[in-house]
């Protein structure tokens, strides 16, 4: 189901005010290239245009017209961008000031901010005319998506210049603030807009914001900062609600039978409706025989990392069999990681390079054809022999380029792992705990083994930070989870390794404590195909480059250490 308010984004577009502009009269606009405080608003209905288009500034598309947090990993050591871009620089450790994946990131996010300011500056004409509780749950809703923003603003850069209303010329000269005060901000903000936020909508509403989506978002910023107890309190609070709940299908979560599911929380709305908001991530995860471009792409570590079924890592489990790699594993890897041998988007997806046919099963007929396998043959088929499966849906198969599949930014595994990471954190281990990272575990269609009470903190702590990796790869979030553990420069300065072209590994890596997964002992290394040496400055690579152009532009900035 396409929720209707999205429709709005098409009177908008036809009506020429993705730019809120009023067109009561053309010739009079002040000032000619945008919306001023002297025509806005006027009515009801200039605001709500105004304010859904906020959701629709939010669904940054920095690289290759994909959603934002599905290009994130490509810039940690589980994805890597094929494309020569600024997006692969940045995961390859040589990247500075002028990235242009980067500076996208920082002028989308401040666009989107001056608009929400924009809207919390004006509205106040609307007083008496509008209902207050409407009122309130549109301020609400911008609050929301200027704090969202702010929020990941900080994960990338730390402190950056905090504006929280609407700035004239003569005012654009600010420095940063100290990330403290922004994060003291965005908290402030999302409590605020929890309060005012309906706990869900119906109709034509449904996908806006929420006070769980409010109080998720607040959990997910105080966790980033380490501030535990705030992240306790926020994330209990979307659990005690019982609004959400894990969705039983852990693939379909990701295709378009999950797009209603309680367990998301808040996601970019599309619509392929004369093509109103769609994005790519169908083609540039695809196959190449199912006419994708395979350009972001899983690592072979990402693969080895995943447990087996009796809950151990594959250089301690018994289950493991070399022979058959991808037998007896937690099923979350199949759902995640399209494996070879599988089959996919209706055709058999293997990438040993002598496998030069494959079996195309997409006919009317039950007796499926025998085609050259361009997943070994392609020069830019899968480097690493795997590809991504969330977010590609067989429903997509004529609009590769245009999909109109939902991307969830926020749901309630998130939330169960936000706790129970803050918990340990703070050394409040109970029950609770267990629980929460054993419903993630344990949900229908992956059902891992339970873990056991009796853990210690630094082993709980290992636990809980490999679970994020096993249940999240591929939304976004292991950008800030290396950093947040201070290990993204372990991580990162390895190199980037694909499967043996031709064969399989002969013995497993090892695996330590930390989930940093070693190929050293493993017989056959030397055929695995090294794909990319990656480096990791601690010293400067824990926070991006503020834009050069910015620099240029605001005096008052202050470089981030290294650039």
């Amino acid at each position: 189901m396409k929720f209707k308010f999205r429709l709005i984004y098409i009177a908008m577009i036809a009506g020429g005010l993705a730019l809120f502009i009023s067109c009561d009269d053309y010739l009079d606009r002040k000032p000619l290239s945008g919306p001023s405080d002297e025509n806005y608003f006027n009515n009801e209905e200039e605001l709500m245009l105004v304010v859904n288009g906020l959701y629709s500034s939010m669904t940054y598309h920095p690289t290759d017209d994909v959603p934002q947090n599905l290009t994130l990993d490509c810039a940690t050591d589980i994805s890597w961008d094929r494309n020569t871009s600024a997006l692969q620089s940045i995961g390859r450790g040589d990247y500075d000031s002028n990235n242009g994946y980067i500076l996208n990131i920082w002028r989308d996010s401040y666009r989107t901010i001056g608009k929400c300011n924009f809207v919390l500056d004006n509205m106040n004409k609307l007083q008496g005319q509008v209902d207050e509780a409407k009122l309130k749950r549109y301020a609400a809703e911008a609050r929301f998506v200027r704090s969202f923003t702010y929020q990941l603003l900080v994960d990338f850069f730390g402190a950056v210049p905090l504006m929280n209303k609407g700035l004239s010329l003569a005012e654009a000269q600010i420095p940063r603030s100290p990330k403290k005060d922004i994060v003291d901000f965005v908290l402030t903000e999302l409590a605020a807009a929890a309060a005012d936020l309906p706990v869900s909508y119906s109709g034509a509403d449904v996908g806006r914001a929420t006070k769980g989506a409010a109080l998720a978002i607040r959990a997910r910023a105080a966790l980033n900062d380490k501030r535990w107890e705030e992240a306790i309190a926020s994330s209990k609070a979307v659990m005690d609600a019982k609004t959400y709940s894990l969705h039983p299908n852990f693939e379909e979560l990701f295709q378009y039978g999950g797009e209603n599911s309680k367990e998301i929380i808040f996601a970019f709305q599309y619509l392929r409706l004369q093509n109103t908001k769609t994005h790519s991530a169908t083609r540039n995860f695809l196959s190449r025989n199912a006419q994708g471009t395979s350009n972001k792409i899983p690592s072979q570590a990402l693969v080895d990392a995943y447990l087996c079924k009796d809950g151990l890592e594959i250089d301690k489990s018994p289950l493991f069999n070399p022979q058959k790699p991808f037998e007896n594993r937690d099923p979350r890897l199949g759902f995640t990681v399209a494996l070879p041998g599988s089959r996919h988007f209706g055709f058999q997806f293997e990438t040993h390079k002598d496998s030069t046919k494959c079996w195309d099963y997409n006919y009317s007929s039950s007796v499926p054809k025998r085609i050259d396998n361009q997943d070994a043959l392609n020069a830019y088929a899968t480097f690493s022999g795997y590809l991504w499966k969330k977010y590609v849906d067989f429903k997509d198969k004529e609009f590769t380029m245009q999909s109109e599949l939902n991307v969830t930014q926020s749901r309630f595994a998130e939330v169960l792992l936000i706790y129970a990471e803050a918990k340990i954190e703070a050394n409040q281990i109970d029950a609770t705990v267990y629980d929460a990272i054993n419903q993630v575990r344990q949900r229908p269609s992956v059902e891992m083994p339970a873990i056991p009470a009796g853990k210690s903190q630094g082993e709980l702590r290992n636990i809980v930070r490999k679970e994020r990796l096993y249940e999240l790869a591929n939304e976004g979030f292991r950008l800030a989870d290396l950093r947040r553990w201070g290990l993204a420069d372990k991580f990162m300065n390895n190199s980037f390794m694909g499967r043996i072209p031709k064969g399989i590994l002969s013995n497993a890596p090892k695996i330590d404590a930390d989930g940093l997964v070693d190929y050293s002992q493993v017989a056959n290394r030397a055929q695995m195909r090294v794909i990319e040496v990656r480096k990791f400055n601690k010293d400067r690579d824990y926070l991006w480059p503020i834009p050069n152009i910015e620099m240029e532009t605001n005096k008052a900035l202050e470089q981030n250490p290294g650039y």
